[in-house]
């Protein structure tokens, strides 16, 4: 099996890459206008998240929002909103992740972690600060509050102990050990996917609830799913396939530090056949779905990748 195109629909107006390039500005010119500015006090933990947010990334999570948000015609500052929120909790994740009582890492999207550009202390505060910062955005948006209130709801939900963060603890605790591949897929499903599915839904619950039928979101969820868990099946495989500039991180470090991944445990072929299947499963859940041609395309995106 090989990464060749999936089907689409009819070629939209501007061309994906191009549409990457805008809503990256797009998201990056929100980013600088909501984040606190750099010289407010306190100066250097402003400092710390505007370095751990701006400046890097794929933005994967706000491109799913940004797609999302053509199935429901969700307004611009909702779709932002929703885009910042969500960023600001991956962005807090790697804050943290990175810290030596974690994964111990000095390199993150090709500059030096926030720990090691600033210090420990000024990281675990950032991350805390992006995490509230997180939910501060949505809370200020002009959405009624019954919408508020579900997209709250689905970031808590994807980064408390029964995602993200549980996540985490899971992956901290089988360092050393060989899990079996359902053990591992219920950790990446929580520490990765979580997100990535909140982000989809995020952004369709940022448009109009009457196009955001059950059976729509129903859709969207299998979609974010199916992309959640093939995002972390490619970033295993580029652990060892990439390198590290191609990365933007310290390649290899899954093997140095005997972390149980896809590709230890199933092999690159295999793993790779997965994460070809998830792609499958994710453009089968949102066939019939109006306006996803850009979800399908980030399907291909996300499986495709080479960092």
């Amino acid at each position: 099996m090989t990464c060749t195109a999936a089907l689409k629909s009819p070629p939209l107006a501007v061309p994906f890459d191009q549409w990457i390039l805008e809503c990256g500005t797009r998201f990056d010119e929100a980013a600088q206008r909501t984040l606190p500015c750099a010289d407010a006090v306190p100066t250097r933990l402003h400092q710390a998240m505007r370095y751990a947010v701006l400046d890097g990334g794929k933005r994967v999570r706000p491109l799913l929002v940004y797609a999302a948000g053509d199935v429901t015609d969700a307004e611009s500052d909702a779709c932002d909103r929703a885009a910042l929120a969500v960023e600001f909790v991956h962005a807090y994740s790697l804050v943290h992740d990175d810290m030596p009582c974690m994964d111990n890492d000095v390199l993150r999207r090709g500059k030096p972690t926030v720990h090691v550009e600033f210090d420990e202390a000024t990281a675990m505060l950032a991350g805390d600060a992006l995490q509230a910062e997180a939910f501060k955005v949505l809370a200020d948006g002009a959405l009624p509050a019954s919408q508020t209130a579900a997209l709250i709801r689905e970031l808590a939900h994807a980064s408390s102990t029964a995602g993200m963060c549980g996540g985490q603890a899971i992956d901290l605790a089988a360092v050393g050990t060989t899990p079996t591949i359902a053990e591992l897929e219920r950790m990446h499903r929580m520490k990765t996917g979580a997100l990535l599915r909140a982000a989809v839904l995020m952004g369709a619950l940022s448009g109009r609830a009457s196009l955001l039928t059950e059976c729509t979101r129903e859709a969207l969820g299998q979609y974010g799913d199916a992309i959640g868990l093939a995002f972390q099946i490619v970033d295993d495989l580029l652990d060892v396939e990439a390198s590290t500039a191609e990365l933007g991180k310290t390649a290899g470090k899954d093997a140095e530090q005997h972390k149980p991944t896809y590709v230890s445990l199933l092999g690159a072929q295999a793993a790779r056949a997965w994460s070809l299947r998830l792609r499958a499963q994710a453009l089968q859940a949102i066939d019939g779905v109006g306006n996803s041609a850009r979800l399908r395309d980030l399907a291909d995106f996300v499986v495709c990748r080479k960092s």
